[in-house]
This record gives C-alpha cells, structure tokens and sequence, in this order.
C-alpha cells in the first residue's frame, strides 16, 4: 500500500460534525492517517465552479455550486497509506440513503444536493483538488513514530 495524500471538503453546519470527523480517523477499524494541511475559509463562486469544474454539464452542477458557497468550509489534506479507500469509508456513499450508519453521509446527510462533505474519488483527483484547494503547498512531515510504524 502507497503513502497518498486525500482531499476533505466539510460544511461548517453543526458544532459536533467537526469532532466527529476527527474521532473516524482515531477509529480501530481503518487506517491511521496524519493532517498534513487545513484551512478554514468561505468559498466564492469562481473557485466553487473550477472545483467542481468536471460535472459542469451536470442539472444539479448549480445547485452543487450554491451550496458550497452558501457558507464557509473546512478544507483538509490528511496523508497515509491507503489514505483514499480509507476516506473514501469514512465518507460513505456519495447518496446518503445508501451511506451505512457510523459514516459522515450516513448520519449527517439526507439529500444527495446538501452532502456535507466532499472527499477525493482517487489519488489523481486528490493532486488536482490539493493543488486548487492549497496552492501554496503543505506540510510535508512524519510523525516522531513514523519509522516504528512504517517500513518506508
């Protein structure tokens, strides 16, 4: 398995999400994974519509759009190995009627048009979207532990 970086983008719309959020990634059942970037900002038009740039043919892509920009977000880089697949289950099902319970979709969302929180599909995805989210870079570290955990 090979060291990634994942993108998370999270709506600011409960005090508790945001807690929650961090206890997926001290769970048992995945993957550990390390912050390696966050920022919290609110999202203009302009950047909302390159992020999402890819389902601009989409009916729902305005809707998409105004959602993100409707109030501020907390963009995150989290680095590890698997790091996408291990995202990728802490999120859930892009529908949030199919996300299983423990998820972020599962508990947090009912409509697909209000997902609280959008994560990289793959490793490909996840260098474009950091690359757009952090231009100025990030933080590239390894915990004091690093060595005793990982062979590379």
């Amino acid at each position: 398995m090979q060291w990634h970086k994942f993108l998370f983008v999270i709506k600011v719309i409960l005090s508790g999400e945001f807690h929650y959020f961090w206890l997926f990634f001290r769970s048992s059942d995945v993957h550990p994974c390390f912050a390696a970037a966050m920022k919290m900002i609110q999202v203009e038009r302009d950047f909302a519509e390159k992020h999402y740039s890819d389902l601009s043919t989409k009916p729902f892509f305005s809707s998409l759009v105004e959602y993100i920009i409707s109030g501020p977000v907390v963009a995150m880089v989290w680095q590890g190995k698997g790091v996408v697949a291990t995202g990728r289950k802490i999120i859930g099902a892009t529908n949030p009627a199919a996300s299983e319970p423990g998820t972020i979709r599962g508990d947090y969302c009912i409509e697909v048009s209000r997902n609280i929180i959008h994560g990289s599909d793959a490793v490909e995805s996840a260098q474009k979207e950091i690359a757009l989210w952090f231009p100025d870079g990030i933080i590239d570290w390894r915990s004091a532990n690093h060595s005793w955990i990982y062979e590379n």
